[in-house]
């Protein structure tokens, strides 16, 4: 099949197959026995024939010329309404994604679940839901899982059955392979909002209160170190984009993630993205090179996407020896359980550390964890903003800042920061003071 790697196209080419009339799952069951062979006859000579230079609507002419072509050789009757779902398939998994195009322009959709051919789910407003649309065939899905690793200079096959991709619109894409997974190719695609979401729009959906979100600027400008915790789709990438809008336009960030996924505002940002080893196994790029070759870049501030191994030390190492406010997320239940999660992954690293010297170490550079939930009804909510204060007796001190209420499933002031005093002389040091009086008066405050 041809290569899909450039973005502009395919959003075109989605928005035309939308436009066009919708087509049943599949085709009527009088033509059901032939549909297979008629489009695998027609996707393969398009591809070989198509010029990459057409515009859509020459492509979409040359499929219909080319379908009723084979059409006849077969000797396959079809309707007028069948034949445009021939077209629009056959334009869609030849410079598209397949059956997935459709879902890709739906701005309500948050995930795309595909458990084999014949099951294919989403996540609207954080419900799960089976969707009626399935893929031809086997052989299909993994013709749409091999453009997107092949768009993202990722691979996948028998002998590397896993991959986690980045997709030109920015969504991250996982797929298996069988033999390990028993019941076909899966695929998720997790989506991110097209518009990125704000401090004011996440205060005004209510999973911020205007509180917590000035608590945390200050806490952000002032360069306290931040962890950000939670389960799966909690919003911890979200939480994370949030944050680092608050970092000064003039420092120096430098983002390391395992598969892209932030969107920095600021004009001076440096990402990294580890690479995962190639054909004959060498090659990669772990998160824990880019952490250790980032500290020779004169970085401001260490944004790293998630912690998930011996990344940590380095990490901990760095926020210790003059990177303060650096921000990074890790999948926890608690902010108890972060730590603790930090700590086995320092040990991971390979270096006999005595565990108290681990603690000590997370108790001095780590000073604020904000844990996030994901509800039953799907919403995500902020569980606790809580402080890390100091260390007595190999046990770690914390105090929550912010906690849920679950009676009113709100947030609310619990304490306040050991730190205030800090806030306070660093808010007032970047306060403009106020200009002289040249009319006589008393100047006003602002």
């Amino acid at each position: 099949m041809a290569d899909v790697g450039t973005p502009a196209p395919l959003d075109d080419l989605r928005r035309r197959l939308a436009a066009l009339d919708e087509l049943p799952a599949a085709p009527a069951s009088n033509v059901r026995s032939q549909y297979r062979d008629v489009r695998n006859r027609v996707v393969a000579e398009a591809s070989a024939m198509f010029d990459r230079g057409l515009d859509d609507a020459q492509r979409e002419e040359q499929v219909r010329h080319l379908l009723d072509r084979i059409l006849e050789e077969e000797d396959v009757q079809v309707s007028p309404t069948e034949r445009r779902g021939f077209v629009r398939q056959i334009l869609s998994e030849t410079f598209g994604l397949g059956p997935l195009d459709d879902l890709l322009i739906d701005d309500s959709i948050t995930e795309i679940m595909c458990n084999g051919p014949d099951k294919v789910y989403v996540e609207r407003n954080g419900r799960i839901e089976l969707i009626d649309l399935t893929f031809a065939d086997e052989a299909q899905l993994r013709a749409v899982i091999n453009r997107i690793a092949r768009a993202s200079g990722r691979r996948i096959d028998e002998s590397s059955p896993m991959v986690d991709a980045r997709m030109a619109d920015g969504s991250r894409m996982n797929a298996v392979l069988p033999p390990l997974a028993l019941n076909g190719p899966v695929l998720t695609i997790r989506r991110f909002p097209s518009e990125r979401l704000t401090p004011d729009a996440l205060v005004a959906m209510g999973t911020y209160t205007p509180e917590l979100m000035q608590m945390l600027s200050e806490c952000v400008r002032s360069r306290r170190n931040i962890v950000v915790s939670g389960g799966t789709s909690s919003g911890k990438t979200t939480a994370l984009n949030v944050l680092s809008s608050f970092i000064d336009e003039k420092e120096r960030i430098v983002t390391i993630e395992d598969s892209a996924e932030l969107t920095m505002q600021q004009p001076h940002v440096i990402t990294l993205e580890a690479r995962p080893p190639n054909a004959e196994g060498e090659g990669e790029v772990t998160i824990r090179d880019l952490v250790r070759n980032a500290l020779r870049m004169r970085p401001d501030r260490l944004v790293i996407g998630e912690c998930r191994a011996g990344e940590a030390l380095d990490m901990l190492q760095a926020m210790n020896t003059g990177h303060e406010g650096s921000l990074t997320t890790v999948h926890a239940n608690s902010a108890r359980d972060a730590l603790r999660r930090l700590e086995t992954m320092v040990l991971m690293a390979g270096f006999d550390l005595p565990v108290r010297a681990i603690r000590d170490q997370m108790a001095s550079t780590i000073q604020l964890v904000l844990q996030l939930e994901r509800q039953p009804n799907g919403r995500r909510a902020v569980k606790s903003l809580t402080e890390v204060y100091g260390i007595e007796d190999d046990t770690i001190h914390f105090q929550d800042l912010f906690v849920l209420d679950p009676a009113t499933n709100k947030l609310r002031v619990a304490a306040v920061p050991t730190f205030q005093k800090l806030l306070d002389d660093d808010k007032a040091q970047h306060t403009e003071p106020v200009p002289a009086a040249t009319d006589g008066s008393e100047g006003r405050s602002r």
